[in-house]
């Protein structure tokens, strides 16, 4: 049996970091070694899965050479509105939802039932305000004596968030004053629509029932974090993404991402072609300041449909794009709002930004479109969760600021928030974990990519420890071959038989975990703590740079649910992008690229700061918050 004992420090963890002999080669083995010693001269594929990992290994935070390339203070003065607004465009007012009590279905149902919580609601302009108002609207508003900010349902890194949202009406809205298809963006701070422009019909493909754009402010979050921003931007893209299926699911709809249409396609798709960025060699080659109003400009990052549950759509990819391609000469109305005076152009994350795009010809392989058979997740007991609806455990979502270091959860709970963790949810005998069939995940096009390790720190009788889920079975014998020999790799006791948890070692982990995570203590405080690691340089080599954002999106996704699942057994969680990443590989013995950590989190009692007052996010007619 293998006990965890804690170093003074990292470089002193005493299991020695011994692996398992790697097996013969494989003919996709083989391939990867024949990409590595290749000739000089690369292919531009190539050198963009080189220019992702070589921005990857540069955003690394280390605890002997330091933190990664940022600000060395916040300038307050330039801070980026929180708000992008379409000044002089038509605007849609949304009616906000009647918050009774049956208005959204339970929590559980999410995951307990066999098929969507709900019949699918008609499209309207109410259904499409209750999908917005329940994943991307503002929540609440805080004030604390001269200062005032808002939150929103989806969470942020920092707040800051980057993430905007543009809908897509392939048919005219029900309850819409507008008599044809429009494009418009999503404006959170009073809860509207701002057309941006009208659609022909002629323009369109057979209409589906909706499509929802996600687009990134890099500015907003290098404000405060400078080149390790684009990380960040991800996660919030994964968290956005989670946020609008779940509430979909909540109205009987389900959500895919159309994923075989190009970068190209998705900048015509919200009016943004050729306004961002400049070419590679017209960026400064160093962070610079200056006024680049540029830098303000959205990046698409994806485009989700929404449809009802259990209907399958008929996507023609060539024809969308080929209708996309005449979205430039519309007539685009408004003009975006200044969020800064001055910037700081961080180069490297454009440089990257450009590397990471889907072209037109990675595209054509994904042209066909099709949907995953929907599986409901494992239910130890209903009695677990508090009796909350959908609405209001999305809703209520807040991020702790501080641990309390007290709370104990009950193991069934803790087996409870990783049953539903898994993207396949109950399978049959023989079936492994890997394929994305359960809510929330399933809005995926990919299997599954990341895994967890878990610091549990405080969970009735389960020892203390270094535990590891394994979301992708597939994955099982490079994890273990990849990791230290020492570990036990045991299933812990009362662990559910559809659970892929095992524990490598023992031992008090609450330090070592605070260490890990930047030295924070609400990742040693709460009753567990996690760091989300990446199947990542063989996806990179094996399908293009542009699956680099992918993993942080689908890190994203399993930190939303993770929110979601701690308040709805009453407690709290906190995404943590501040990690020392090979620190954390030092810690599993994770010599090179094959994984990767990628985001860290942690769940348990919050404390809560009682100087804070909290407001409503709408406050009512009249009223500007």
């Amino acid at each position: 049996m293998s006990y965890l004992f804690l170093p003074n420090s990292l470089p002193r963890f005493p299991l020695r970091c011994r692996r398992l002999p790697t097996p013969p080669p494989t003919s996709t083995t083989k391939s990867l070694r024949a990409m590595h010693s290749t000739a000089p001269t690369l292919t531009p594929d190539t050198q963009q899965e080189d220019q992702a990992i070589n921005y990857h290994n540069r955003t690394k935070h280390s605890l002997s050479s330091g933190y990664a390339r940022g600000p060395r203070g916040l300038d307050w003065a330039n801070q980026p509105n929180p708000f992008l607004r379409f000044l002089s465009s038509p605007s849609l007012s949304l009616p906000h939802p009647q918050l009774l009590p049956h208005d959204s279905p339970n929590y559980h149902s999410l995951f307990s039932s066999s098929c969507f919580p709900s019949p699918p609601s008609p499209l309207s302009v109410s259904s499409l305000s209750r999908l917005l108002y329940d994943s991307l609207s503002l929540s609440a508003w805080k004030t604390t004596g001269l200062s005032t900010w808002s939150l929103r349902v989806n969470p942020s890194s920092g707040n800051l968030h980057p993430t905007e949202a543009h809908v897509i009406s392939l048919s005219p809205l029900q309850g819409s004053p507008f008599a044809s298809p429009f494009i418009a963006h999503y404006s959170p701070k009073d809860h509207s629509l701002e057309i941006r422009a009208s659609l022909p019909s002629s323009l369109l493909p057979p209409p589906s029932l909706l499509l929802l754009s996600l687009s990134s402010v890099f500015w907003r979050e290098a404000w405060k974090y400078g080149e390790r921003a684009l990380r960040y931007c991800n996660y919030d893209v994964g968290h956005a993404i989670a946020a609008v299926a779940i509430s979909a699911a909540a109205l009987g709809w389900d959500a895919r991402l159309l994923d075989g249409l190009s970068h190209d396609d998705l900048e015509a798709m919200i009016g943004v072609r050729h306004s961002y960025p400049p070419p590679p060699d017209e960026l400064p080659s160093r962070p610079i300041r200056g006024n680049f109003p540029w830098i303000e400009a959205q990046h698409p990052d994806c485009v989700l449909l929404l449809f009802p549950a259990g209907a399958e759509p008929d996507v023609d990819y060539s024809a969308l794009s080929s209708a996309l391609r005449k979205f430039p000469s519309l007539e685009w109305l408004g003009k975006r709002n200044s969020l800064s005076k001055d910037h700081v152009c961080w180069d490297v994350i454009y440089r990257t930004a450009e590397a990471i795009k889907k072209p037109r010809a990675a595209a054509a392989h994904d042209e066909r479109f099709s949907i995953n058979p929907f599986h409901k997740s494992g239910l130890i007991s209903e009695g677990l969760y508090q009796d909350f609806t959908i609405r209001e455990v999305v809703r209520k979502r807040r991020s702790a600021v501080d641990m309390d270091g007290v709370h104990v959860m009950q193991r069934d709970t803790f087996y409870q928030i990783l049953l539903h963790c898994l993207p396949s949810g109950e399978l049959g005998s023989g079936e492994k974990q890997g394929k994305q069939y359960a809510l929330p995940f399933r809005v995926l096009t990919w299997d599954a990519e990341v895994h967890a390790v878990l610091f549990v720190h405080s969970v009735t009788d389960l020892p203390k420890g270094l535990y590891f889920l394994v979301r992708n079975e597939g994955h099982l014998d490079a994890l273990r071959r990849s990791m230290r020999t020492e570990f036990e790799w045991t299933k812990p006791d009362g662990c559910p038989d559809g659970l892929p948890l095992y524990r490598l070692a023992r031992g008090d982990c609450q330090e070592l975990a605070k260490q890990l995570s930047c030295h924070q203590d609400i990742a040693s405080d709460g009753c567990f703590s996690l760091g989300m690691v990446a199947h990542f340089e063989p996806v990179l080599r094996e399908k293009n740079a542009w699956m680099y954002p992918r993993l942080f999106w689908e890190a994203g996704v399993l930190g939303q649910v993770l929110y979601l699942e701690a308040h709805a057994v009453g407690i709290s969680a906190t995404g943590i992008g501040c990690y020392f990443d090979d620190a954390v590989h030092e810690v599993l013995c994770l010599k090179d690229l094959e994984f990767q950590s990628l985001y860290h989190f942690t769940v348990g009692g919050p404390v809560v700061d009682k100087r804070i007052m909290s407001l409503p996010a709408y406050p009512g007619p009249g009223i500007d918050a």
